[in-house]
């Protein structure tokens, strides 16, 4: 025990050393409530420091002082296990202490939660929970399908079964509600376990999907009510993101209809790729104003230009490739409403067809390198005004590809009904169910495709870096849906009972409408592209004398007869059946 006077003077001689480190590696900075494995790394990291200059101290020093070489690396471990233990420590007295009161209070309104998914979501969930006590909010137990996690223990909480024990452990456990955590599961799933909860008389909540989840961390604020997208979610997108930032990074972007909801939503994605900037181009001043103030909090570091311009103008339009010189479009802009278009013939022809013909004539002279139509199921044997105007927009688009320069690249993208969009039938039902009733239908036997906001324009932004000039793009909509099914599940959704206490009525076939929207005409069919959720409809090329007749059908709309207009869209589609012949003669 000669040597411990040594120890002493060396240590004392060193502690200069151990307060400069300290400062150096910023462990005084470091909240001991809030510890995480790179303050550990960082303490780690002093103390090898620390460890290496006191080995050589005590090597160089042998032959003055009585050291054993042994001695720098147990004050190494001590020092590390008392930082490690005093931190721990620290960090159970001051947050878990709140967490203990919180809980064996017996007078708090806490709910008692199963976890439905034992995955990483609904590990950080459970770790919120437990973090934010005041929430009232305690995670009992797991359930999660995977055989390797039954009966595990994840963050103190047991895995005790499998999804479809969830009736019995909301029984044996007394559960006030279930937080389904699940954002990669399809909707079937989605659905059994709604109606599993429903049958076990317990309240229900869910996260966000994967694609509401990719730029955000999970928490307790993002636990929702269970929304009839859920309920119809498919297998994520898998995009091929390095072909999609080759054609957006460092350009500028013009999106037209920028304030409607899938323009929006094409404006969040494109920003995800980091473009020079994005031109909003739309009508209507308010939804453009409401979706800039988004943007610019969302993403500051993108220069965004707000042009209030009609695509019908083509004058003002001109000005607006003067001033930004796009290098891609994407034109979301046009008139949708199915039956507001037969009573407006003109106005569907002047915006969806004028507008793609102003921008594709715009594009073509100003060398836009990519540009993207959105177009519609509607457009394939179409029985209505704006069916087959989207229709004759595709046709604009063929013929300006076949105008294009070899690195010019002009698509249309074909989808069915987007789920949210405005006007659509999600926000109608919602509002009619909160009005006590009833839901209108067209018919029983109605159906529809439907997409999510996000997963439409996610697949827009990869069809057009498959780079096929002139292509029709479909993307799969997975199976139809009928809407007097959906109309069901969100009047229990809401909590109620469909016929008991929302009635369904069912008001008629409108003009222009059909029962079942298809996504190809039969001549057409499909080739497959390298993503297995895009195909290309096959052209049948677009009729004879298209300029001549496309001229035709501006005359008769701007004469406003809407038979001479039926039978000029007639003429240039001819599987369009919303003419009849003799009914008007053909204009010209």
């Amino acid at each position: 025990m000669t040597y411990i006077g040594d120890v002493f003077l060396l240590a004392t001689a060193l502690l200069p050393l151990k307060i400069l480190l300290i400062y150096a590696f910023k462990l005084h900075r470091t909240s001991w409530r809030y510890t995480v494995i790179s303050d550990f790394k960082a303490t780690i990291g002093a103390i090898a420091v620390y460890t290496t200059i006191f080995t050589t101290a005590a090597i160089f020093l042998r032959d003055v002082m009585l050291l054993p070489i042994t001695v720098p690396f147990i004050e190494a471990i001590l020092a590390l296990v008392l930082f490690v233990a005093i931190r721990l420590a620290s960090r159970f007295v001051l947050r878990e202490r709140k967490a203990i009161s919180y809980y064996t209070d017996q007078n708090n309104p806490d709910k008692r939660i199963l976890i439905l998914g034992a995955g990483e979501s609904g590990t950080m969930i459970a770790k919120e929970m437990q973090r934010h006590p005041e929430m009232g909010m305690i995670p009992v137990a797991f359930l999660d399908d995977a055989a390797a996690k039954q009966s595990q223990r994840i963050q103190g909480i047991q895995v005790i079964g499998p999804i479809s024990h969830m009736p019995q452990a909301v029984r044996e456990h007394d559960i006030d509600e279930v937080v389904i955590a699940m954002p990669s599961e399809v909707g079937d799933v989605i659905r059994r376990v709604v109606e599993q909860a429903r049958k076990a008389k317990v309240a229900y909540r869910t996260i966000p999907g994967l694609y509401d989840l990719i730029s955000g961390k999970i928490g307790i604020s993002q636990i929702r009510k269970v929304q009839v997208e859920d309920l119809l979610r498919r297998n994520p997108v898998q995009l091929d993101t390095a072909k999609i930032q080759q054609y957006i990074k460092g350009r500028r972007v013009l999106v037209t209809g920028a304030g409607g909801s899938i323009g929006s939503e094409i404006v969040r994605q494109i920003s995800r790729f980091s473009p020079e900037s994005i031109i909003l181009l739309g009508r209507g001043e308010n939804s453009i104003f409401e979706a800039l103030r988004e943007f610019k909090e969302k993403y500051p570091q993108i220069e965004f230009a707000v042009k209030i311009c009609d695509v019908r103008d083509i004058s003002s339009l001109e000005k607006v490739f003067e001033d930004t010189h796009p290098e891609v479009v994407f034109h979301a802009a046009a008139h949708k409403h199915v039956f507001l278009m037969e009573e407006n013939p003109a106005q569907a022809i002047l915006n969806n067809v004028g507008g793609t013909k102003n921008l594709a004539t715009l594009s073509l002279e100003y060398d836009v390198k990519y540009f993207v139509n959105i177009s519609t199921d509607k457009a394939v044997n179409p029985t209505s005004i704006m069916g087959a105007s989207k229709r004759i927009a595709e046709n604009v688009l063929l013929q300006a590809a076949a105008k294009a320069k070899p690195d010019q690249i002009f698509v249309s993208v074909r989808f069915g009904n987007v789920l949210g969009s405005r006007g659509s039938v999600v926000p109608i039902f919602k509002d009619q169910i909160s009005k006590g009733g009833p839901i209108t239908i067209t018919d029983e036997e109605m159906i529809r495709y439907f997409m999510t906001i996000p997963e439409a324009s996610q697949l827009v932004l990869q069809a057009a870096a498959l780079n096929i000039k002139g292509a029709v793009f479909v993307l799969d909509m997975g199976e139809p849906f009928k809407i007097v099914d959906m109309a069901r599940d969100l009047i229990r959704l809401s909590g109620l009972e469909p016929d008991k206490d929302i009635r369904i009525v069912f008001t008629g076939k409108k003009e222009g409408e059909k029962l079942f929207e298809e996504l190809l005409t039969s001549e057409e069919g499909t080739e497959m592209t390298q993503h297995d959720k895009i195909m290309i409809a096959r052209k049948n090329g677009i009729c004879e004398d298209f300029d001549v007749k496309l001229d035709r059908l501006f005359d008769a709309t701007n004469n406003g007869e809407k038979e001479s207009i039926k039978a000029m869209i007639h003429s240039i589609v001819p599987t369009y059946s919303g003419y009849k012949e003799g009914t008007s003669k053909i204009p010209g």
